[in-house]
């Protein structure tokens, strides 16, 4: 089991790899064995936990690889990646294997298990998260993109092919899946809601806020991807004496977002570092609306941020900046949210009048979508692609 991020790390890859753990080895057949390998904490720059490099259960290994100190930039991820796969191909070594799983945002690790898997000849799930060459083009300049995007794509090609499942996390990825790999099985986990949220949901009070300045909070990852820096500058100026934003998280582009507050002039925003899952879930019961938002890129259309799971179990007003499929899945699947196009502060503010501040109970999504349930389901095609018998 490959996964860059695992608990204790802030990720949606680590929360989503740790469930599926725990879904699988409760179905395991006496005497399998699972290893996980993947890093020690290190999704922020700004947060740290200790944790061991090596744990073992009876049925279970996992082995975290600590990499050298880095930062957000592709140069500094990229360098860190190839640590990694240097680490885990030493781990691999002559060890045997019956089958192999990968969770990728980022293509490469996808790639690095379609290649243990090959050379254990083994069998290759994959879990896809993100659409990594689709992504590329509003990332990197157009001169560096020339030279990348016709070898990733190659890489891609060569990883997916290899694989004996895959699964999508988005429904939004299936015509860019279907375009390319129309014979391949495909099935569709996408990311869920987990316990702690959706307990701490049930401890909600349906009042209206007492004060007159709202807290909209926005927590996770402040990349180009999300674009904080081309909305909330804006969208702050536009609603001073209304809101206080409180922007939960790092990442790439937090420098450019602290930046263009400043220039902004706005003084109705804070940030904050990344937080423990127990700190958060008092922000978020805190707060007054709960805030999300995509960058206006194509690409984007077809994602599903794993954010609004966690924000929709919290029962808070959801203020989502998304189009295309997240859109779509927000305005059919969850109560009390108001969508609005991304990078449009102006559209923003209009239909954040149609937000009933009071907060809501969602118990259809939650059942629909309760993490546990998701990963219990994914183990099982999990085992089938090996041709495991289940308990």
């Amino acid at each position: 089991m490959l996964s860059f991020y695992y608990n204790p790390d802030l990720s949606a890859g680590s929360f989503r790899t740790t469930a599926l753990i725990k879904a699988l080895t409760e179905k395991l057949p006496e005497g399998a064995h699972v290893e996980v390998v993947t890093t020690l904490p290190n999704r922020y720059r700004t947060f740290s936990s200790e944790c061991s490099e090596l744990e073992t259960h009876p049925s279970l290994e996992i082995r975290r690889i600590r990499l050298p100190g880095h930062c957000s930039g592709m140069v500094d991820q990229s360098k860190a990646f190839l640590y990694f796969a240097k680490e885990v191909k030493r781990h691999v070594g002559s060890r045997q294997y019956d089958l192999v799983y990968a969770t990728s945002s980022r293509l490469m690790t996808a790639a690095l298990g379609a290649w243990i898997a090959r050379r254990k000849k083994a069998k290759l799930y994959l879990d896809i998260r993100d659409l990594f060459v689709d992504t590329i083009k509003h990332v990197l300049p157009r001169r560096l993109l020339l030279l990348t995007r016709p070898l990733f794509s190659l890489v891609e090609r060569w990883t997916i092919r290899r694989a004996d499942k895959v699964n999508l996390v988005s429904r939004g990825f299936k015509s860019y899946f279907d375009s390319r790999y129309p014979s391949l099985p495909c099935s569709f986990f996408t990311n869920g809601i987990d316990e702690e949220f959706i307990a701490a949901g049930t401890r909600l009070k349906g009042s209206k806020p007492a004060h007159p300045l709202l807290t909209v909070l926005y927590a996770g990852n402040m990349g180009e991807g999300q674009g904080l820096h081309m909305i909330v500058p804006a969208l702050a100026k536009r609603m001073r004496g209304r809101i206080i934003f409180r922007l939960i998280g790092d990442g790439g582009r937090a420098a450019a977002l602290q930046t263009a507050l400043q220039n902004a002039g706005v003084d109705n925003v804070e940030l904050l570092s990344p937080m423990k899952r127990d700190q958060l879930i008092q922000a978020y019961q805190e707060a007054d609306v709960l805030f999300l938002h995509l960058n206006d890129y194509e690409a984007f259309k077809k994602v599903l941020p794993s954010k609004l799971f966690e924000y929709a179990a919290m029962g808070k007003p959801i203020w989502a900046g998304v189009s295309g499929y997240a859109a779509d899945f927000v305005k059919s699947e969850i109560t009390n949210a108001a969508v609005f196009h991304p990078c449009d502060a102006a559209e923003a503010e209009e239909v954040f009048e149609k937000l009933s501040l009071m907060n809501t109970r969602r118990p259809e999504f939650i059942d629909k979508y309760a993490r546990t349930k998701l990963m219990q389901a994914m183990a099982d095609d999990l085992l089938s692609v090996a041709g495991v018998r289940l308990r």
